[in-house]
């Protein structure tokens, strides 16, 4: 698989103006970038009634819904699509497998399913799920989705999921799609996870001995499950950040993630302090030579 850069959808005008959605994905198709990646959350903490809460975000923090922008997206580009991750426990396995091949079937194939648990309770609760079990059920709910994208008639009766002769049509280009996992390198269990069933890995965290012990993890797991680690993908991340410098170090991350066999590469410029759309345009314009490798 090629290198490939990635960028998140921006949050603030985009969020109602479908053009700058547009305009931004012709922007970085232009520049060579491979993918565009998006978020999943449907609600957000009203913080001023919770002075404990913890998550990055709130009520005010603003995300498309991805599979709806990826219908749109999928209509106006030939990008990759990806979501990064959508929080699965929270929702219906086989809804999302409907809507997952939808998307496959709209990009002719290009579509990398990414999957997580989320932290966030406030979505389980409104979205009628358990937050407790979301680690058990995720690893179910994969393997039925797996078994719906590839088999035209499905029963599968587990400890949470249920499905009686039924099966998705049409089918997805891709039998299977890519499913990747977001897991923390702190989280053992999770890494673990990774490695007995996912396609591919969303790191959280920078090249260095923690990644190096995370993926250790990983490809301890993967052959106990029968796979070999090396079909495993690993999305590598960075931050795009203002002030002299940036552009070395975002070339030296660049290397770190290539000379680790990244299979993919991402760029973040969500917490750059970037109101409008056209300026992350601006910056992912200002860095793509040393992103992509050029």
């Amino acid at each position: 698989m090629a290198d490939e850069g990635r960028r998140r959808v921006p949050p603030d005008r985009a969020r109602r103006d479908p053009g700058s959605v547009r305009s931004y994905a012709a922007a970085v198709s232009a520049l060579g970038y491979h993918h565009v990646l998006a978020y999943d959350h449907v609600l957000g903490a009203d913080t001023s009634r919770r002075p404990d809460w913890q998550s990055p975000y709130d009520l005010h923090s603003t995300f498309h819904e991805p599979f709806v922008l990826f219908g749109y997206l999928a209509a106006v580009s030939r990008l990759e699509l990806v979501t990064g991750i959508v929080i699965l426990p929270q929702r219906q396995s086989a809804l999302v497998a409907k809507q997952a091949a939808d998307v496959d079937i709209l990009t002719g194939g290009r579509f990398r399913l990414g999957a997580g648990l989320g932290c966030n309770r406030v979505e389980y609760e409104a979205l009628g799920k358990d937050f407790s079990n979301r680690g058990e059920r995720i690893s179910e709910q994969v393997r039925l989705m797996r078994r719906l994208w590839t088999e035209e008639s499905a029963s599968s009766e587990g400890r949470f999921e249920l499905v009686t002769t039924a099966g998705l049509a049409p089918m997805p280009v891709q039998r299977p799609i890519p499913v990747w996992f977001g897991a923390q390198a702190s989280r053992r269990v999770a890494l673990r996870r990774a490695g007995r069933l996912a396609d591919g890995w969303f790191p959280l965290v920078d090249p260095g001995r923690e990644l190096e012990r995370a993926r250790g993890v990983i490809e301890e797991a993967a052959p106990e499950a029968g796979r070999d680690p090396a079909g495993i993908g690993v999305e590598g991340k960075f931050e795009f950040e203002f002030g002299d410098g940036d552009l070395d170090r975002l070339g030296q991350q660049a290397k770190l993630w290539r000379d680790l066999g990244a299979t993919h590469r991402s760029l973040n410029t969500m917490g750059a302090g970037l109101a409008d759309p056209d300026e992350h345009i601006v910056a992912v314009t200002s860095v793509a030579e040393v992103v992509l490798g050029r």
